[in-house]
């Protein structure tokens, strides 16, 4: 709607309110008995009798400003009342009652520019009021922004405080604490509720009775403190201690008190005199809305405001215009706009359906814009604004939520006025406001307050929860009271599920109306207003990461982001709907050249290649080679957003910006940070100038081989046509690659909001996500709690009335808490985890795998695409996975394989992309390979992706481990053949079966599922070429070499530790790094297993150049665990036996294991000539032990050939004692090769011969020298100079570069030294 009066342009300059002399009669607009009768009938009192027509005054525009000014009379003593606030009986102070922030304080505080909110900025910081009283009855409430730790009440002014005591810890201070719910007078007692954000504590004082009392919400919390003293020199401040980042706002009666009490006066004054005016005036404009002048028939005709139309008659236009000269001084201060304006326009949302009330707001807007001045209207709709946004955040939550529907379409109804709209969006919503608080639905922290007793009567939670979907339930017949149960549960979360879809879906509205494109009448239309706000919004909260000020709250943040995502598809859908060409929204992705192109500000978050600046140098050509974009060389050499000085800004706008109050011993005057608590006053017109790129727009099309320079634009320069384009520019598109369609997907400026969006849930969004899940775990540990109790009564003997009584009490508290936790788990359920939300989720998971699916195709310029989208690939995916179960499966939503595959896919190409540079996120894709190769159906996923994409993956789990994160490349390597190895099929370690997991959802708990493909991928791969298996197999058994090492130096110094005499303690970091090494010998002894299982030539093919090498280097490996973990009373053992917190996987059990079968490989399993072969390498190896291999199967010393083995011993460790997870087979396996072994070392010892030690190798003593070095002549084993070779090229013992290494026999070089002679 037009804002100048139903589509009619009025000028103010057209109405005097002065009477003319040249115009003796302005009544000629009407006659002068339909005027008189007129002007009576909008100008009568609202408190006196109609006057009868006969003895009235008659009224006309020359007498109208006498009668007004008598309507608008107040009693002189009123008006003098009014003017001498400050010297009111009882109260000391300012008449305008504030946060003291010059002196009345103790700590760190940052106080809003108002000087009524603050936010605790150290450990416990105090502030108190300018304004004290020492008699009668008074109030002031406060808004609690966040829920925390915080003591609110009264104190004098000799009352000292410190950053451990505050209000209520000295004498003569008083106060409240619904964080612990107590109440504080130098001791504490139990007192009163527990209050959570967006709660109202009023704070009463009676000064006759010498009492001081609380309310919450409204409710009385009954009389806290009794006798207070009195007396001369006692007067009682408001005060306030609160922790950090503790946040609340004080309402002194600046404002409308949310909860007057009776009898209790508010310290600070309403503007009694002219609220009386105000309610006047709006009284004489609710007449003018619900009469119409008929001027044919002569008469007055009553109408609906709804139906009243501004028709430009000039008595209507002048009788407002009496009415705004006076109105419009009222309308720009804050208490008369709640009291007075607010009041009405609810009532108007109240009386009539959505249309009708949106038609009278509609109307009122317009006369505002018409008749007042443009600064007064702007000042009555920022108020008004904070006074809605304020009853919307603090009002209760009541079970129909209609509180926060008739705020919301009030909100509604300001914002489809158009002129209005823009105005607040370009100044108030994001500058002033924290309007995305209009997009949160708080949750009820009492939920008998909510109502959801009534809404949930009956109450049930599951006996167990799992996150991981339907491969990881377990079926459970339920009876049939619980069936009942459940399904009485499940239909109150839908009635409750419906009322709260009432709100998202007004919610939605508001977001809509915000991102309109239609609304450019005479000015830029509102979502390019969105935009630029939006964009600045989601700067300064990923600049601000960690700093808690500057943050929108992450649970705000995902309300915001669910309604946004709504709003956005929907226009998405729309215009596909009047454009045939562009794609639905089911399809929609970022295309890649929005990365690079600069139209869209990244900020300084980091790109998938490196910081920008970089990128742009080093692919400037690749650049104007495949989008024809040539970087401006002043860009080049123009300073990154790392290097510009953030705190640099023009004189003019430092002289505007708002500043606060830094209470810390005395007000220094700082920029605001952008997000403060306080309900309303939340940012500081401020923010970091931007460098986004844009293009210039040429004036013809472009050919192929001509390029476009950039040149930089701030995000306020940004036009339409910079983001939509125009017939010759793409706008945000330019620097389309030839790999993307000509045809575009929906408008730009959606494209760039679905950007924001995913930003979003890359900030905080995810985050919360993840935290809110904690409800479901109270309630799981709730339940079992609950069903222990349970087992316990039944168990327990009934003489025993004691014991009977306590856990009678304890199973009373137990449901009484899980009834609660139940009704707020539904709340949750359907706020957060809902059907819908999950929906949306999935939705910016698909949209992120188009996104870098189509970036990929661009080769090197994917560098450029922000590392956050991989992170929200990840990251979205966990949490459709871990987050929305049990009530709701990943399974069940569309193209759920489809998107499984392709997300593998990436993970698979991109965990080893040379293109991407960051340590973090390749670490995350790393992990998030590694979690998904843990799950049967992420496992199939990955074995459906193409044979040249899987080959790809396992070529680079194969690459040497050096220089990148091996740890989880092996573990990688071990998921695919968990389920395959000796005594390998088990999910938790024998010996911790009888301790609880901390989280049996871990991806290492999970059940085993090999991929015998992926095997016979690294099968192939392994044969493939010379080089392939030993340089892997070399990095295997080096980091096998250097886990073990470590592990063994770190339990010994644990060892040690624990014999001291004196009292000590291991550090918990030390533990659990030792047991992370044990923990990757495991693994990696593993993978060995795996290797020779599925390729045993590598080790027992010597007619390969590397295979004795890697052998000998194997059974040395072997021998020395071996060695050090079954030596009779070893440290081993010991560190065993201790048990000690962070070291429960260290047992003997997975490494024996994983030896033995790397042993049975290699002995039972393989060729004739291979396993002598490998039989004669290993007792070779001097640390050769046959009683290690007896201790598998608990026997102390090698049994005689060709007896039984005997059974046994039950004191020590034994293969034999774990039947559950070593099949029959595999004991025989194990005694085949004991046999084998035993026989095999008696015979090597009968025909072994002595050697001289000089004939040693000098490197290992183990073996005879057999290898000469050329060309420097030094000599060693082959075993040790083939090893040394695989890392380096110099000699042992002159570092002179080794050319070749020749065989050596002593024997024969004498022979050829004596024949030389």
């Amino acid at each position: 709607m037009a804002s100048k009066g139903a589509g009619m342009a009025f000028s103010r300059k057209s109405y005097r309110l002065t009477s003319d002399t040249e115009k003796s009669r302005v009544t000629g607009i009407v006659h002068e008995k339909l005027l008189d009768d007129y002007l009576h009938r909008i100008f009568s009192s609202t408190d006196r009798a109609p006057t009868a027509a006969t003895s009235r005054k008659l009224l006309n525009f020359q007498n109208l400003p006498e009668h007004l000014d008598q309507l608008l009379h107040v009693d002189e003593e009123a008006e003098e009342e009014e003017e001498s606030q400050g010297q009111v009986e009882g109260r000391l102070g300012p008449s305008t009652v504030v946060l003291d922030h010059t002196g009345g304080f103790e700590g760190l505080l940052l106080v809003d520019d108002d000087l009524l909110g603050v936010i605790g900025h150290s450990n416990f910081g105090t502030i108190r009021s300018t304004t004290c009283v020492y008699k009668g009855k008074w109030v002031y409430e406060v808004l609690i922004s966040s829920q925390g730790l915080m003591q609110i009440g009264w104190c004098t002014i000799n009352c000292r405080f410190n950053q451990e005591e505050g209000v209520g810890d000295t004498h003569n201070s008083y106060a409240y604490d619904g964080n612990r719910v107590r109440k504080w007078n130098v001791t504490t007692t139990n007192y009163g509720k527990a209050w959570a954000a967006g709660d109202i504590v009023s704070c009463l004082i009676d000064l006759d009775e010498g009492t001081l009392s609380f309310c919450l919400n409204g409710v009385s919390l009954g009389t806290a403190f009794e006798n207070l003293s009195r007396g001369l020199g006692m007067a009682y401040f408001p005060a306030i201690s609160l922790s950090f980042k503790e946040s609340v706002a004080f309402n002194f009666g600046s404002r409308p008190l949310r909860y007057p009490v009776v009898g209790y006066r508010p310290l600070q004054d309403p503007p009694s005199a002219d609220l009386v005016r105000a309610q006047e005036l709006l009284g004489c404009f609710q007449s003018v809305l619900s009469v119409e002048l008929d001027p044919v028939q002569g008469r007055l005709v009553e109408k609906e405001s709804s139906e009243w139309q501004l028709q430009g008659q000039p008595t209507v236009l002048l009788t407002l215009a009496h009415i705004f000269h006076r109105f419009a001084p009222l309308l720009r201060k804050v208490y008369l706009v709640e009291a007075v304006l607010m009041s009405f326009l609810l009532g108007v949302v109240e009386a009539g359906t959505p249309a009708q009330a949106q038609s009278v707001v509609h109307q009122v807007l317009d006369l505002l814009w018409l008749f007042m001045e443009d600064y007064e209207v702007q000042d009555c709709l920022k108020q008004l604004m904070m006074s809605l946004l304020r009853l919307y955040r603090f009002s209760p939550i009541v079970p129909d939520l209609g509180l926060q529907i008739r705020y919301l379409r009030l909100t509604i109804a300001i914002l489809s006025h158009e002129k209005s709209r823009k105005f607040l969006l370009s100044h108030v919503l994001f500058d002033v406001l924290r309007s995305v608080v209009f997009f949160y639905i708080k949750s009820p922290l009492r939920v008998e307050e909510a109502g959801l007793q009534e809404l949930i009567p009956t109450t049930w939670w599951p006996h167990r929860s799992s996150r991981e979907g339907k491969e990881s339930k377990e079926v459970k017949d339920e009876t049939s009271e619980e069936r009942l149960r459940r399904r009485a549960y499940e239909r109150g979360c839908q009635r409750l599920k419906k009322r709260i879809e009432v709100v998202e879906e007004l919610q939605v509205q508001i977001l809509k109306l915000l991102l309109n494109n239609q609304d450019d009448n005479g000015g830029e239309a509102s979502r390019y207003i969105f935009l630029t706000k939006f964009r600045k919004f989601l700067q300064e909260n990923a600049s601000s990461r960690g700093n808690m000020p500057m943050l929108c709250p992450p649970e705000y943040m995902v309300c915001f982001l669910h309604r946004l995502i709504s709003a956005l598809r929907y226009y998405w859908d729309e215009y596909k709907a009047s454009n045939p060409c562009a794609t639905f929204s089911e399809e929609a992705y970022i295309p890649p050249q929005v990365f690079y192109n600069g139209k869209v500000d990244y900020f300084d978050l980091q790109r998938l290649g490196g910081l920008l600046s970089h990128l742009r140098k080093t692919l400037k050509d690749d650049l104007a080679s495949k989008a024809n974009i040539l970087i401006d060389p002043l860009e080049l050499q123009a300073a990154t957003m790392d290097d510009l000085d953030e705190d640099e800004e023009p004189a003019s706008a430092a002289a505007q910006r708002p500043m606060q109050a830094l209470a810390v011993g005395g007000a220094l005057p700082l920029p605001r940070p952008s997000w403060l608590s306080s309900p309303t006053l939340g940012r500081a017109n401020r923010f970091l100038s931007t460098a986004a790129v844009s293009l210039m727009t040429p004036r013809r099309p472009l050919s192929t081989s001509e390029k476009v320079k950039v040149r930089t634009l701030s995000a306020e320069q940004r036009t339409r046509e910079d983001i939509e384009g125009s017939q010759w520019n793409e706008g945000l598109l330019v620097g389309r690659p030839p790999e993307e369609p000509e045809q575009p997907l929906t408008e730009n400026s959606l494209l760039e909001v679905l950007d924001g969006a995913i930003m979003m849930y890359n900030l905080s969004v995810h985050q919360q996500l993840g935290k809110m899940v904690g409800v479901s775990d109270d309630v799981n540990e709730y339940a079992m709690a609950l069903r222990d109790t349970e087992d316990k009564l039944r168990r327990c003997p009934k003489q025993r009335k004691d014991i009977l009584a306590e856990l009678t009490k304890s199973q009373k508290v137990f449901s009484e808490k899980l009834d609660h936790l139940s009704r707020r788990l539904a709340w949750v359920h359907a706020t957060v985890y809902s059907q819908e939300k999950m929906q949306d989720i999935y939705w910016l998971l698909r949209v992120c795998l188009r996104t870098i699916e189509h970036g990929d195709r661009t080769g090197p310029l994917f560098a450029f695409m922000p590392e956050f989208y991989l992170s929200v690939a990840i990251n979205s995916y966990s949490a459709l996975k871990n987050y929305f179960g049990p009530v709701h499966s990943m399974e069940e939503l569309p193209g759920y394989e489809e998107t499984l595959t392709r997300l593998a896919a990436i993970l698979a190409k991109h965990f080893a992309d040379t293109r991407i540079v960051g340590t973090d996120i390749r670490d995350s894709l790393m992990q998030a390979l590694a979690s998904y190769v843990c799950y049967p159906n992420s496992l199939r996923a990955v074995e459906r992706i193409p044979e040249e994409q899987r080959i790809a993956m396992v070529r680079s789990l194969l690459a040497p481990y050096e220089q990148r994160p091996w740890a989880q490349t092996n573990w990688i390597l071990v998921r695919l053949w968990r389920g395959c190895g000796f005594g390998y099929r088990y999910t938790r370690l024998p010996h911790l079966l009888k301790t609880k997991p901390e989280d049996a959802n871990l991806p290492s708990l999970q059940k085993p599922c090999p991929s015998t493909l992926l095997q016979q991928h690294m099968a192939d791969l392994l044969r493939e070429g010379p080089e392939v298996a030993p340089s892997f197999l070399n990095s295997v058994l080096n980091q096998l070499n250097w886990a073990f090492s470590e592990f063994i130096g770190m339990i010994q110094e644990i060892q040690q530790a624990a014999e001291r005499l004196e009292r000590n303690f291991v550090d918990s970091r030390q533990l659990k790094v030792c047991a992370t090494c044990f923990d990757l010998s495991v693994s990696l002894l593993r993978v060995l297993e795996m290797t020779i299982t599925l390729v045993p030539e590598i080790f027992l093919d010597w007619a390969q150049p590397t295979s004795e090498m890697l052998l000998r280097r194997l059974a040395q490996l072997l021998n020395q665990v071996l060695n050090r973990v079954t030596a009779e009373r070893n440290l081993f053992d010991r560190v065993v036996t201790l048990r000690l917190p962070g070291l429960e996987s260290v047992d003997h059990y997975p490494i024996l294991v994983a030896v033995t079968g790397i042993l049975v490989r290699l002995l039972v399993h393989g060729p004739a000539s291979g396993t002598e072969r490998a039989t004669s390498v290993l007792l070779a190896d001097p640390c050769f032990q046959l009683r290690s291999i007896c201790y598998l199967l608990g026997q102390p010393e090698p049994p005689t050939p060709g007896t039984a083995l005997p059974a046994p011993d039950q004191k020590r460790f034994s293969l034999q004692s774990y039947t559950d997870y070593i099949s029959v087979e595999e004991l025989a396996q194990v005694e085949q090769m004991l046999a084998h072994l035993t026989s095999a070392s008696a015979q090597a010892a009968a025909a072994s011969l002595p050697t001289s030690e000089e004939d040693l190798c000098p490197i290992c003593y183990a073996h005879p020298i057999s290898a000469v070095f050329q060309p420097c002549g030094h000599k060693s084993c082959k075993a040790c100079i083939n090893q040394h070779l695989m890392n380096n090229k110099d000699c042992f013992f002159c570092k002179a570069t080794i050319v070749s290494v020749e065989d050596w026999d002593k024997a024969a070089s004498a022979s050829a030294t004596s024949s030389a002679a």
